[in-house]
Formats: C-alpha cells, structure tokens, sequence
C-alpha cells in the first residue's frame, strides 16, 4: 500500500514542494477583530494576511480545522493510497493534533498515523518532505514513523522579532514593557522547547546582531558535519530580502548540501511573529 502524507497549513511549504512531494495540506483557520473568518493560505494569502493584519487592532485568532474535514481528508486518503500519515504542527501551538486525534478515533482505522511535530512552520514542513522521500522509498508506515521520532530528537526552530507588536497585542507583554523594548531596539531571539513551545532565549539589541546571533546559534546546536546533511528552512513575514540575506549567510558559514528552502509564514505562525519575524527550522 502507498502513504498519503498530508500536513496543515501552518508548514508554510510553497507550492512547488507541496506539488513536488504530493503533499496535502488541511488549512487552519484565522479570524479578525470583525468576525471574518478565512481559510489559511485557501481564503488569504501571506500577503493579504498582513496587510489586514496590520490594519487591526487586536491579534487575529487562529483555530485548528474542524473534525469533518479531518475525516473527510483521511477516508479519501485511505481510499486512494490505503495508508495515511498526517504530520502536524506542534500540539504545544496548536489544538490540531488533538483534533486530528479526534478524527482518527472516529473512523478507527490502523492505517491511519499521526505524528506531532513539536515545531511549526518551515519545521513542520521539512518533517512532511522527510515523510514523502522515505515513503517514496517504500518504506513502512511503522518504519517511516521510527525515522520521523528520531528526526525529531535533533529538530531546532530558532527565531527572531523585529517588532514587539504582536507580543503586546497578544498580551504576552504589557504596553508599558513594549514601548521600552522598542525604543531600546531589543530583539527576542526565541527557541523551542522539549514541549514544542517558544521560550526566549536571548535578548539582543539590534536586527543585524539579532540575526548574526540566529547563525552563530545554529553551529551551537548542531555539529557542522550533522547541519550538511539536514534540510534547513527559512520562513518570514514580509521580509523576504533579510531571508534571503539570511539564507545566504548560513550557506557561507555551514555548506548545507540540501537546498534552503526560502518561504512566507502564512497566518498561523504569521499572528505570533508580526512583520519582521524570521524563522529557521532543521529537522
């Protein structure tokens, strides 16, 4: 039997992997203060996201995809390739693992398998690429799942904000600790945790040393032979020259051999980051 390998909107993949890997994504969902209600990345593009995004007062609300539509999703699956994997932003993040849970009981098939990622974005996107190569190598449902938990022993997200908006509009910071760390130019580098949550990690001044600090952090964690072999993803809101800029400084200083991939965060992760968030994943 073949494995169909579906993910959620909240991987960030552009659409020539998802095309490339014949990954399916379940969207999330994303409400702003007015009540409009969109399906992420079907109804709102990164981009569109942004723009009301910055145009609202409160943080926009994000919610995982219903329990029909997870059930919908793997009894198609099932019928077609006989097996489904769905691979899924961190349970720490997001009600969508549970969710899908949910879904998995009711049909209650064996051929149905979840795995909880513990990161978001591009980390959550390379974990389905991973799962669509081995399952493309025909691998087993049990085999491939082995490979995936051991992946995930050695994942990283690290990340940075360029603005405490977000953090404030969230409530995470009070006004008062926001406008401090803006006028004092602070940038939180941010890292996820056993849990799959973000802690802060450090606190720079500036978002040149903000971001010099995010590559020296990744040589840290990984040993430089390990790194060129794993892929690496850079996501971002809005800021697709210091991605790129980015980018290009982590193939100087580790020589991955796997190709960068470079993508806009959509909605989910998009709320929590604001304008000037970048991201690196490895998984």
């Amino acid at each position: 039997m073949a494995i169909k390998i579906v993910t959620d909107t909240s991987c960030d993949l552009p659409e020539e992997y998802l095309h490339k890997y014949a990954i399916e994504m379940l969207p999330l969902k994303v409400t702003f203060a007015n009540d409009q209600t969109f399906l992420d990345r079907f109804e709102i593009s990164p981009a569109l996201f942004v723009k009301k995004m910055q145009s609202s007062k409160e943080l926009p609300k994000t919610s995982a995809p219903d329990p029909a539509t997870f059930v919908k999703c793997f009894e198609k699956g099932l019928k077609e390739f006989g097996q489904v994997l769905f691979i899924s932003i961190s349970s720490g993040l997001s009600s969508t693992y549970q969710t899908a849970q949910l879904a998995s009981q009711m049909i209650n098939s064996p051929n149905i398998r979840l795995f909880d990622t513990l990161t978001a974005s591009l980390g959550t996107g390379i974990a389905a690429i991973n799962a669509a190569e081995m399952a493309a190598r025909g691998l087993t449902l049990d085999a491939l799942l082995d490979q995936l938990l051991k992946f995930r022993q050695t994942r990283e997200v690290l990340f940075t904000l360029d603005t405490l908006e977000n953090v404030v509009k969230g409530g995470r910071l009070s006004k008062l600790q926001g406008m401090a760390g803006t006028v004092l130019n602070i940038k939180p580098i941010l890292r996820g945790n056993a849990q799959g949550v973000p802690e802060v990690a450090e606190k720079v001044v500036g978002r040149k040393k903000a971001m010099q600090r995010l590559a020296a952090m990744l040589g840290e964690v990984y040993d430089r032979n390990l790194l060129k072999d794993k892929f690496i993803g850079i996501s971002h809101v809005a800021c697709p020259e210091d991605a790129q800029h980015f980018a290009q400084v982590i193939k100087e200083k580790y020589q991955p051999q796997k190709e960068i991939i470079i993508a806009e965060m959509g909605a989910t992760i998009g709320t929590y980051a604001g304008v000037g968030g970048l991201m690196v994943n490895v998984f």
